[in-house]
């Protein structure tokens, strides 16, 4: 990833654990940090999101994302998976700082966007 950013790649299914364990500290520090520049990567192997990490993620949203609200400049949701991305179109209003969703093979293209700026 450019400096300055946040990369993430996700397969199979995101539970709790890892959710707790892998994203959340380096999205601490980042808003903590007062600059969010963050990439999502869901491949064609991601299944979902359990039940669980769904609500640890609505819960850290009240913390990281309303409370931060002007940290978060720039999400980069980059998949191939349909349902990802219409949801993260759906939902972007939700989103603080600018999304954009790119496809797999526009990996580049995010972390371009993602570091245009920084």
């Amino acid at each position: 990833m450019p400096p300055g950013t946040l990369g993430f790649r996700a397969s199979g299914e995101l539970d709790v654990e890892e959710y707790k364990r892998v994203l959340l500290p380096p999205l601490q520090d980042a808003v903590e940090g007062g600059g969010v520049r963050l990439l999502f990567q869901a491949g064609p192997d991601f299944e979902r999101f359990d039940a669980a990490t769904v609500w640890a993620d609505v819960r850290s949203s009240v913390d990281l994302g309303i409370r931060h609200h002007g940290a978060w400049e720039r999400f980069a949701m980059v998949t191939d998976v349909d349902w990802i991305a219409r949801a993260s179109q759906l939902f972007a209003w939700a989103v603080p700082g600018e999304l954009r969703v790119f496809g797999i093979g526009d990996a580049d293209e995010a972390k371009a966007w993602l570091a245009d700026g920084v």
